[in-house]
């Protein structure tokens, strides 16, 4: 079949009344034929937009080139010198903003579906045994990388490259951080995906230790004063999470969005067979319009509950991805949008029965050039659940910052960090939620990555 130039090869997915009930990848991706389709759209532009919009600056076009002429063992150590999570970032990565919006093709016609070319090179990769080249040799030098997340496994992916003993001191009982605990398996399956990318991480050298937490197990000055390490990377993410301040918050059957999906990811609430349960309510609502909002809403559904989304700004100013409100939308889920809550109702059991919002409008840009929401006197309703999940947002924990000598955190309890992750202590550096605050993975991984790089110069240069 001859292939449009203008349009994408469409991509295989669920349809919406099936995958509303299982917790099965909603998005199957592109067989081979489809993808060396889908390659051929690619111009291999000299001057490459595309690699600048990538926060890890995979080399694009030449990967898609080896898609293109059926050399998909090539085209994956192509990525492979640049990203250590390429089948998470091929899912979850909101290329549509960042490479794919500088694609060439998409100033006439559809953008190289980039994000699902690197998912099929990477799933290939695992279903053939294929895997990323290791150093020769090692050069005799220790670091410590604290967290598991896209950022810890990206810089110890990088310096395990180039010949450095990395440790990684991850605090739960499973590697892959907000990868495992945080997304959903219907978009980012845990078994096969993140635990062959973590495994991918380890063949290279890694040492993991898990149940390991930084601050008390052990802290930073001792790993470096008494274990010998050369240098730390902090990828501790950010875990805290925010609430309103609104009453009734304290009520049975409200969750942080954390706490939601965490016992659905990593202790498997959603499955019958393990006896980690949560209550998974009937009538629930989602405060939030981010990417996590639109997780815990599809967590919901799939639990069997009638959901809401309650956003107070308008679908236009969504944080969420595209793909994910669609996704979100098809399946059911209601979107109660320029709509605030103002407080949970509760009954003499402390149980939740709804919740009481207001309806809002759009006001003047407020300091992050969105327009301001704002009140509409009298327009007060109610929300009959049983139900209520906050996902506005987190804060790193700080228990690293408070146990570590020398290290500064900024008023969000960030840790404060240049351009290069290099912190306040010599010899530390920083990257991904643990600076910036809630992000996305591909964000962390690129700072990752350029920790990475500075940890390299400074211990060169010792």
């Amino acid at each position: 079949m001859a292939v449009d130039m203008f349009k994408r090869v469409p991509v295989r997915e669920q349809e919406a009344q099936v995958r509303a009930h299982n917790f099965e990848e909603v998005c199957l991706g592109y067989n081979k034929v489809e993808a060396m389709d889908e390659a051929t759209r690619c111009l291999n532009c000299r001057n490459a937009r595309c690699i600048t919009g990538c926060p890890v600056n995979i080399d694009i076009p030449g990967f898609i080139s080896q898609v293109k002429e059926g050399k998909i063992a090539d085209a994956y150590q192509v990525i492979s010198k640049f990203s250590s999570l390429p089948a998470v970032c091929g899912r979850v990565c909101p290329q549509e903003s960042q490479c794919e919006a500088k694609c060439i093709r998409g100033i006439k016609g559809e953008p190289v579906s980039i994000g699902k070319l690197e998912r099929f090179v990477a799933d290939w990769a695992r279903e053939n045994g294929v895997k990323p080249a290791g150093a020769e040799s090692k050069n005799g030098k220790k670091v410590a990388v604290i967290g598991s997340g896209p950022a810890g496994l990206t810089c110890a992916g990088d310096l395990a490259k180039k010949g450095y003993e990395v440790t990684i001191f991850e605090a739960l009982h499973d590697a892959g951080g907000v990868l495992s605990y945080g997304i959903p398996e219907f978009r980012l399956p845990k078994n096969t995906v993140v635990a062959s990318e973590v495994e991918n991480v380890k063949n290279l050298g890694v040492k993991i230790e898990t149940n390991v937490v930084i601050g008390k197990a052990t802290t930073i000055d001792e790993l470096m004063e008494e274990e010998g390490f050369d240098a730390v990377f902090i990828g501790s993410g950010a875990g805290l999470p925010r609430f309103m301040g609104i009453p009734g918050e304290n009520a049975n059957g409200v969750f942080s969005a954390n706490e939601y999906l965490t016992r659905n990811n990593l202790m498997k609430a959603f499955r019958d067979d393990y006896d980690t349960p949560i209550i998974g309510g009937k009538k629930v609502a989602v405060v939030g319009g981010g990417n996590v909002a639109m997780d815990a809403a599809r967590t919901a559904l799939r639990l069997g509950a009638d959901v809401h989304i309650v956003y107070r700004r308008s679908e236009a100013e969504l944080p969420a991805r595209v793909e994910e409100v669609h996704h979100a939308k098809e399946e059911g889920i209601i979107f109660d949008l320029l709509t605030n809550p103002t407080e949970i109702l509760v009954d003499d059991k402390g149980n939740v029965t709804g919740m009481t919002c207001i309806r809002m409008e759009l006001g003047e840009p407020d300091a992050s050039g969105r327009r301001r929401p704002v009140e509409i006197p009298g327009s007060e309703f109610t929300l009959e659940l049983d139900t209520v999940i906050m996902a506005l947002g987190t804060s790193p924990n700080p228990l690293i910052s408070s146990t570590t000598k020398g290290l500064e955190v900024n008023r969000r309890q960030c840790l404060v960090a240049d351009e290069n992750g290099a912190t306040t202590k010599e010899g530390v550096y920083a990257g991904g939620d643990a600076v910036t605050g809630a992000a996305t993975v591909i964000l962390a991984m690129g700072a990752g990555k350029t920790a990475a790089a500075a940890i390299d110069e400074y211990l060169s240069n010792r």
